[in-house]
């Protein structure tokens, strides 16, 4: 993927200093979106999670990256319960020109325990899509995700609601995260049999440690020209070299209560992976986050990885990554421990249980994939 480089100017301490950053187009969107993205899901109310980091405790992560030239913004509805977005959008209007910026957020998951709180309907996409717009001070979202598809509503539903935002200026492109290859492209087929604005880009789980997306998602995505916006590029902190084992639950505050990690890596050549990335970062001077980040910012389909940081040094790090070019011996090293995985990240088929034959309305009654 050939990237742009515009060179932005960053404020130190004593003096200015130059730096470049990347940009590339969002999918054939033409929208340019640097080559990181900072995930906003660590800003918000540490209330929702203990690591979540207060609208104070926030401000210098959008100042850093704004200066660095990071333009792409990545929030959901469901981080802490709307907050996230609240300070995401605050944030932004302080310290960037919003026709520079791309905001991205997401809408699936129940924001109430009533009915109608949660899932795809169209009622439920076009209430979520005017409290984000609230909530993040904006007129239109630029990538309006789906966080997961919806085991109960159909899909030509979901993309006839999705286009109607689009028709309407609350929306300027959708995105999708975390679905299998097929049902993306049976997404994509409904949407070009029925006019319907198409998914420019999926938000993945994909890193080194997980690399089953390359056999089927990416091949797509490269095809039908989508962004790859990946999540959990660090591997939940295990490939930055902050943990000491794969169910090491105490070197971190997001570690103590992170069994979504646990759900995710916990096959025994995880640990070698993250054992390569340590020896190469040590032999080429750099930190393993880096080399991990470098690693997949240089695979072809990749648009944009998702980056969270809560100390900033790690988001400085991460902006560095994007000077760093490994060579093949390096990529050699980085990828021979890897082993093929169970599908992780993703639930069973949402569309299969919305739309499959043995499946009726009531046994779908009041159920979500997780």
């Amino acid at each position: 993927m050939m990237a742009d480089t515009n060179t932005t100017r960053e404020q130190g301490n004593d003096s200015a200093m130059l730096r470049a950053m990347e940009f590339t187009s969002l999918g054939r969107t033409g929208m340019s979106v640097s080559r990181l993205s900072l995930g906003c899901m660590s800003y918000g109310s540490p209330d929702w999670r203990p690591w979540v980091l207060d609208e104070a405790q926030a401000r210098p992560f959008f100042k850093k990256a704004v200066e660095a030239g990071i333009n792409f913004f990545d929030t959901a509805d469901i981080y802490s319960t709307g907050r996230s977005e609240e300070v995401t959008g605050r944030l932004l209007n302080e310290f960037a020109r919003r026709d520079e910026v791309v905001i991205a957020t997401k809408v699936f998951f129940p924001m109430g325990r009533g009915p109608n709180q949660g899932g795809l309907s169209r009622k439920h996409i076009q209430q979520a899509c005017e409290a984000s717009l609230r909530r993040l001070g904006t007129d239109c979202i630029d990538l309006y995700q789906l966080h997961r598809l919806d085991p109960v509503t159909p899909i030509d539903e979901v993309l006839s609601a999705l286009d109607g935002l689009i028709q309407q200026g609350k929306v300027r492109s959708l995105g999708v995260s975390s679905c299998y290859a097929w049902e993306l492209a049976r997404a994509l087929g409904h949407s070009d049999q029925n006019g319907w604005a198409r998914f420019v880009s999926i938000q993945n789980h994909y890193n080194l440690i997980y690399r089953e997306e390359e056999r089927e998602m990416l091949p797509l995505c490269e095809t039908e020209g989508l962004g790859v916006i990946p999540w959990s590029p660090l591997a939940r902190g295990l490939l930055a070299g902050s943990r000491t084992a794969l169910d090491d639950k105490a070197s971190t505050t997001r570690s103590e209560d992170d069994g979504f990690a646990r759900s995710l890596y916990d096959q025994p050549s995880d640990w070698a992976v993250v054992e390569a990335v340590r020896d190469v970062a040590k032999k080429r001077g750099h930190t393993p986050a880096q080399i991990a980040l470098a690693w997949l910012l240089a695979q072809p389909a990749v648009t944009a990885p998702i980056i969270g940081a809560t100390r900033l040094p790690h988001l400085e790090e991460a902006i560095d990554a994007l000077n760093i070019e490994l060579d093949e011996d390096d990529r050699a090293t980085l990828e021979a421990p890897y082993q093929p995985h169970p599908v992780r990240g993703l639930g069973p088929s949402a569309m299969r249980q919305a739309e499959g034959p043995s499946v009726s309305p009531s046994r779908n009654k009041g159920k979500r994939s997780k």
